[in-house]
């Protein structure tokens, strides 16, 4: 009988998926593969469910080996805020151009549905990514990689606390794109006493 019910849930897994797959080949057909349209509530179940399918069952009982301490809380900050504020902003709200135009865009890590999963879920997908997500996966299972990703669990169970001014020393620590780091060198230059450049063809006329 148990192997009976077994076969029924998955069959009906199977049936699910097939009717998804269905529903978004129909709406590829009718509007191709852009990422500007928002996804469908089926496809925002599809994704949800497609995460669950990705973490295997025995990550859930990992307990993170990293101390929950004001030292390792500033290092996944900095952390945070060079490598994952591109696509989850640094409050983890997702509400940055690359994490808005992410299918699906990248979610509010301050919400139940990211802090309900457990550390290790949340290590996992750290370092594993998310097939089928912009998700990617980080490190490549050296312990110093695993270090880093074990303080990001604890940094995400922050981010439904993080203060403005934790947020605002975030800020000096994005990276920076070629635009504003040109602003950044025109600034120290006028700081400075002008531009070099100009200074030098004001000598020479």
């Amino acid at each position: 009988m148990r192997s009976l019910g077994w076969f029924s849930c998955g069959a009906v897994t199977l049936a699910l998926v097939l009717i998804v797959g269905l529903i978004v080949f129909v709406r590829t057909k009718a509007n191709g593969f852009s990422t500007r349209t928002q996804p469908s509530s089926i496809e925002g179940w599809s994704a949800h469910h497609i995460r669950s399918l990705a973490l295997p069952e025995s990550v859930k009982q990992f307990r993170n080996p990293e101390p929950d301490s004001v030292e390792v809380l500033a290092e996944a900050r900095a952390h945070w805020a060079d490598h994952c504020a591109n696509c989850h902003a640094n409050n983890g709200s997702g509400d940055v151009e690359m994490g808005k135009r992410l299918y699906p865009p990248a979610p509010d890590m301050r919400q139940s549905a990211t802090q309900n999963l457990t550390d290790g879920e949340l290590f996992y997908v750290i370092k594993n990514g998310i097939r089928f997500t912009g998700m990617p996966a980080w490190g490549n299972g050296a312990n110093h990689d695993d270090q880093d990703s074990w303080k990001l669990v604890r940094f995400i169970r922050h981010l439904p606390s993080l203060s403005a001014s934790e947020e605002q020393e975030m800020e000096e620590m994005n990276p920076k794109s070629p635009d504003e780091l040109k602003e950044e060198q025109q600034e120290k230059e006028f700081l400075n006493g002008g531009d070099i450049h100009e200074q030098h063809q004001e000598h020479h006329h």
